[in-house]
């Protein structure tokens, strides 16, 4: 007898909502990053130049290895405890690629294309392993390790993504946005008009979201003289914190379809 209890996915289903507050939590990310990074730390001190990043990963990605630990343990999907966790990865991405690019000296477009060839290397050692990369299917903790492990990686990708196209690309960062958010309708084009697997397109489409929002973070924070409207990175942070918890609580949140 074969057993065919259905187990509800522990991520939330791609809907509308889902995007929009994906958006905002990683323009969170960026400025909530940068707050801690440049601003605390000091971003012409010598602290911030040299480790000042390395110290904002120690910082951040202590409470993503905690939350990410309790999302595991989780017997279900619970949307404050998921999207705490996916702001966590996006903070603490922010932090490992400024690091990675700046500090190690790595650069925008190396650190791009490492970040990039991880996150293929680890949705291919996902599908290998369990035979999907499906949200549907992330309802054990081996799918949620992966699943949790390509979105840091992503995370991170879209932060050297977002100051390549801004800063060496020579876009800045109003240019960036609107390169990304047409990228995105582009997606969105596709998985309307053609069959191409939704999967695919969900990972692109999430991929693409990260360089979004930290280029439009960056637009918001940083000074005038570097192209941005110079608000302050820790209210901007919280003026997004309280807004994703509002729309959390307000719009419908279910689990992504089942996994058998």
């Amino acid at each position: 007898m074969h057993d065919t209890t259905e187990v509800l996915s522990k991520v939330p289903a791609v809907t509308l909502g889902f995007w929009i507050i994906k958006v905002l939590a990683t323009t969170l990310g960026e400025t909530a990053g940068d707050a801690v990074t440049m601003s605390w730390l000091g971003e012409t001190t010598e602290v911030a130049t040299g480790w000042g990043y390395l110290i904002g990963t120690a910082i951040f990605i202590v409470p993503l290895l905690l939350l990410v630990a309790v999302q595991i343990r989780a017997r279900g999907f619970h949307p404050a405890l998921y999207w705490a966790a996916i702001i966590a990865s996006t903070t603490a991405g922010t932090t490992m690629a400024d690091f990675a690019t700046r500090s190690l000296g790595i650069g925008y477009a190396g650190g791009s294309a490492l970040l990039l060839g991880m996150v293929i290397a680890s949705l291919l050692a996902w599908q290998r392993t369990t035979g999907s990369i499906a949200v549907e299917t992330v309802s054990t903790p081996r799918n949620e390790a992966f699943y949790w492990l390509t979105i840091t990686i992503s995370q991170t990708l879209g932060t050297a993504l977002g100051d390549w196209a801004a800063d060496t690309g020579g876009l800045g960062y109003l240019g960036g946005a609107t390169l990304f958010a047409l990228g995105l309708a582009g997606l969105v084009a596709l998985w309307r008009f053609t069959a191409i697997s939704r999967t695919l397109l969900f990972w692109c489409a999430f991929i693409l979201t990260r360089p979004l929002g930290a280029t439009v973070g960056d637009l918001i924070d940083k000074p005038f003289a570097k192209g941005g409207f110079d608000v302050s990175r820790p209210m901007v942070s919280l003026f997004l914190l309280a807004v994703i918890a509002l729309l959390v609580f307000i719009l419908p949140q279910r689990a992504a379809g089942k996994a058998h």
